[in-house]
């Protein structure tokens, strides 16, 4: 079961294209001017199973995304790796927001951290910083914050910065 903050079935917002957005409950990081500190506490959420969520995404023929956020999608790695083979599997691009930085994930010792990594095309990491806030960067708060290529990163063993011309606005 995967805990559940809550859904926008389709957001222009959280990547290109029309996108499903899971806010998944929970979170290590408590960043200062986080937009959804609602997300904090862990076991408050909404529980619902991969399948379920699944089938709500495939619902809308429309969406060429799926975005996992938070909270922290990292510290529910293992169901979010599962339901992230199943939206790969329909052909859709998956990003994950997290607060994590791509080298300490990288370096976890975690396998289902490592399985959801090799799940995600983009990634935008680093944890929020109110004093790098900048509204003008698109899909990031803060100019600490990257978007990543994964599977480059992975290849590469280093983080793979992602030109925004690169990351796919086309149909799945």
């Amino acid at each position: 079961m995967i805990d559940v903050a809550g859904f926008e079935d389709d957001s222009i917002t959280n990547g290109p294209g029309l996108r499903f957005v899971l806010f998944v409950q929970g979170c290590p990081h408590h960043c200062k001017g986080c937009h959804n500190p609602e997300t904090w506490a862990f076991g408050e959420g909404c529980k619902y199973s991969v399948e379920e969520i699944h089938t709500r995404i495939r619902r809308n023929p429309l969406l060429r995304g799926v975005t996992f956020s938070g909270g922290e999608p990292f510290s529910q790695a293992a169901e979010l790796t599962r339901l992230g083979r199943l939206v790969k599997a329909d052909g859709y691009e998956l990003a994950v927001y997290t607060g994590f930085t791509f080298e300490e994930l990288y370096a976890a010792s975690s396998p289902a951290v490592h399985e959801l990594l090799e799940q995600t095309d983009v990634l935008v990491d680093g944890r929020f910083e109110l004093l790098k806030r900048n509204l003008l960067l698109r899909f990031r708060g803060s100019s600490n914050q990257r978007v990543l290529d994964v599977p480059a990163s992975l290849r590469a063993g280093t983080a793979v910065e992602m030109p925004f011309g690169r990351w796919r606005t086309e149909g799945r």
